[in-house]
């Protein structure tokens, strides 16, 4: 029940910061002045429902009752454009996309307040189906990773019992110089065979700022990965807008030779594509719930995400099918080296 209660606290933080990016907050319906009347936020007077100058409402509301409609008009109908513009963002992903670049926006949910809808929605279905990365691990998963491989357990074993004999052994046995002598030479080895020792060797003359950036990382997820990936998650939530910058450029470089098309265009395109994906994982975290399903989430995957892709790609810029097609490769080439970015942001974030 609480993963239930927090997913419904979420969708709806969600729905009411969407609506705050929204420049039209009028709601439909409102009650329209007796007559003229100044506006209590700039003085204006007008006639109507709205102030003509700041688009305050005439009719103001002092009730709890106003404000559960409030509340429940933000999570339910985002201005009413909702039911415009899904229908278009799942089947015509591409003329959703022209047309709001055109100027035809009265209508629809901008990409932006669409983006935190979608993820604020998702990552609220995640919780309450309890779909999760895993936090718990063995002791020493990690290590068996990293430094702590078959041949440095073995010099380590012969440490320990040569150790031990040294301890059975009376203060002036000659045993124990020997034994002394073997355990500094395994140490020794054992130093050469850390990673540490390599990587301290190879970057003596790197950045020790770098240098100190990747060990502090690097303990950080060693020390408690269930912690990190609790952290990755938290962050991705948090960070999601982060996809945007990061996929702006590669749009960029793939429409160069054609200045018609703008950095802006390239934020819709992205903005309104990542939407969709988070309604499809919210589809398919669902789906995921029932028993035998995991075949049917891969396919719907494997299917939709590419071809609302490639149908985007192709009617948001008015491509022929080769030019959809070739771009529609290195789009997906660039999602990933994206992706990669991300998760490594993610992670950087997560150790400080």
């Amino acid at each position: 029940m609480a993963d239930i209660s927090d997913g419904i606290g979420t969708m709806i933080e969600g729905t009411m910061l969407a609506r705050t990016t929204s420049h039209d907050t009028a709601l439909p319906g409102a009650h329209a002045a007796a007559g003229p009347v100044a506006c209590p936020n700039c003085s204006t007077v007008f006639t109507g429902n709205f102030c003509p100058e700041c688009g305050q409402k005439a009719h103001l509301h002092r009730s709890l009752a106003a404000i559960g409609h409030d509340l429940l008009h933000a999570v339910l109908h985002l201005d009413g454009k909702l039911s415009h513009t899904l229908p278009l963002l799942i089947a015509k992903p591409g003329d959703l996309t022209r047309r709001f670049i055109a100027g035809e926006r009265a209508k629809f949910v901008s990409p932006m307040s669409m983006f935190l809808f979608t993820v604020f929605a998702m990552f609220a279905v995640f919780q309450m189906v309890g779909v999760t990365a895993p936090t718990d691990f063995a002791d020493g998963m990690i290590e068996g990773f990293t430094d702590d491989s078959p041949f440095q357990r073995n010099i380590q074993r012969q440490i320990t019992t040569l150790e031990q004999e040294r301890g059975a052994l009376p203060a002036g046995s000659p045993r124990r110089t020997e034994i002394d002598s073997e355990v500094k030479t395994l140490n020794t080895i054992l130093a050469e065979a850390k990673p540490e020792a390599t990587s301290e060797k190879n970057t003596a003359n790197a950045d020790p700022t770098e240098s100190w950036i990747e060990s502090h990382v690097f303990e950080k997820w060693k020390k408690n990965p269930g912690l990190m990936i609790y952290k990755l998650q938290s962050n991705g939530y948090k960070f999601s807008w982060l996809l945007i910058p990061l996929s702006i450029p590669f749009l960029w470089l793939m429409f160069a030779w054609r200045p018609q098309f703008k950095a802006y265009d390239h934020a819709v395109f992205v903005t309104y594509s990542l939407s969709f994906m988070s309604l499809l994982f919210i589809v398919m975290s669902i789906l995921s719930t029932v028993p035998g399903s995991m075949g049917w989430v891969i396919a719907l995957f494997s299917i939709a995400a590419p071809l609302h892709l490639y149908k985007q790609l192709r009617y948001a810029y008015s491509l022929s099918r080769f030019s959809a097609l070739w771009r529609f490769a290195v789009l997906l080439f660039s999602t990933q080296v994206v992706m990669m970015l991300f998760l490594l942001i993610l992670a950087l974030l997560g150790a400080f």
